[in-house]
């Protein structure tokens, strides 16, 4: 009895043991086979891997479609973006120095516009480079149509020479008033705003054309007088002070000074009043030298219209009095047309008749 209860014990022992082995090599053997799988799986991953890098990174690889066949990769084209264009020197190289001016009684607009085909509404811009400043040429016009066409065939080519960005606005006076420059400069200025955003002014008398294109039409810190000498003075200054022809000044210059005077009819005085409210600004008027400063004087009898200013005397004894309400703020006028012809602007305005100022 004893015995055979040994034996039974024994035998448990035994049947636990192999029970716990079979465990042990069901759990080994389900672990080698995942990590088998797992050792093969890694090749084939990083194959796929290496062929999609391949396939989308290769300008002449292969591309697979949804049959499996392959199709070569379309390859785009490469677009280069302009360049910005640098800033123009501040002596261009196309300058000439002095030229000797010849005005043909047979030139018509026509052969004009031809020499310019690049000039379109009296603007003009250099191709190769961006301009120092944006100016605009102010001349004043009445019954002067030679004058301006002969300014015209050399100003155009000068200012191109010069590269600038600039713009050309002739102001015409209808009616029977008395001729008004200083006022018709106003309009001017006004106007040509309207077009475009103008660093310079020059305001320009029709009858003057410059001999030497190292005069350069750009405006500086100071207020600027480009007419030094002519040929009907002898190329000598008119007079000490004297600040009429063609004057340079920036936008806020003119603005500060409050234009020209509006009260000038006929000839004279309007220049020596912009001289004075430049001195009342503490400016000092700038000129270049007289060897380049020089012009040629059109000849020309005085205009019918544009009688001598006999009050000219009485209204710059006023200045100092009347700059400020008397200028850019009063400037009253009847715009009658804008015309935009191939080589200038054209501004036609109507004053009326004189007003009487105390």
């Amino acid at each position: 009895m004893g015995l055979s209860y040994a034996c039974l014990h024994v035998s448990s022992k035994l049947k636990l043991l192999m029970l716990f082995t079979a465990c042990i090599l069901v759990v080994g053997w389900a672990t080698s086979s995942y990590l088998v799988d797992a050792v093969h799986e890694s090749p084939r991953a990083k194959t796929a891997e290496a062929s999609f890098r391949k396939t989308t990174t290769s300008a002449e690889g292969q591309k697979e479609d949804l049959n499996g066949q392959t199709r070569p990769t379309v390859t785009l084209p490469t677009v280069e973006l302009p360049s910005a264009k640098s800033l123009c020197p501040a002596l261009s190289p196309y300058l000439r120095g002095p030229s000797k001016l010849t005005f043909r009684a047979s030139l018509t607009l026509e052969e004009v516009q031809k020499e310019n085909p690049r000039v379109a509404k009296g603007r003009h811009r250099p191709e190769d480079c961006l301009a120092q400043q944006r100016v605009a040429i102010l001349i004043p016009h009445r019954n002067r149509e030679r004058h301006l066409l002969f300014l015209l065939e050399h100003l155009h080519p000068f200012l191109q020479r010069q590269q600038l960005d600039y713009g050309i606005f002739v102001i015409h006076q209808a009616g029977d008033a008395k001729f008004n420059r200083a006022k018709l400069l106003n309009v001017g200025y006004l106007e040509a705003l309207k077009e475009e955003k103008w660093d310079c002014f020059i305001f320009h008398d029709v009858d003057l054309v410059p001999e030497n294109d190292y005069n350069i039409y750009m405006c500086g810190s100071q207020p600027k007088h480009l007419v030094v000498g002519r040929n009907s003075t002898g190329y000598r200054l008119r007079y000490q002070g004297y600040f009429g022809g063609v004057t340079a000044l920036t936008r806020e210059q003119f603005s500060k000074v409050n234009g020209f005077s509006n009260n000038y009819w006929g000839w004279g005085g309007e220049d020596d009043d912009l001289r004075l409210r430049v001195e009342m600004q503490k400016w000092k008027v700038i000129r270049p030298s007289p060897k380049v400063a020089k012009y040629t004087m059109i000849f020309h009898t005085r205009d019918r219209g544009n009688e001598a200013n006999g009050q000219r005397m009485n209204l710059l004894r006023q200045v100092s009095r009347v700059w400020k309400t008397d200028g850019l703020n009063s400037c009253s006028y009847k715009l009658l047309s804008v015309e935009y012809n191939p080589l200038y602007t054209n501004v036609t305005v109507d004053f009326g008749m004189p007003v009487k100022t105390s």
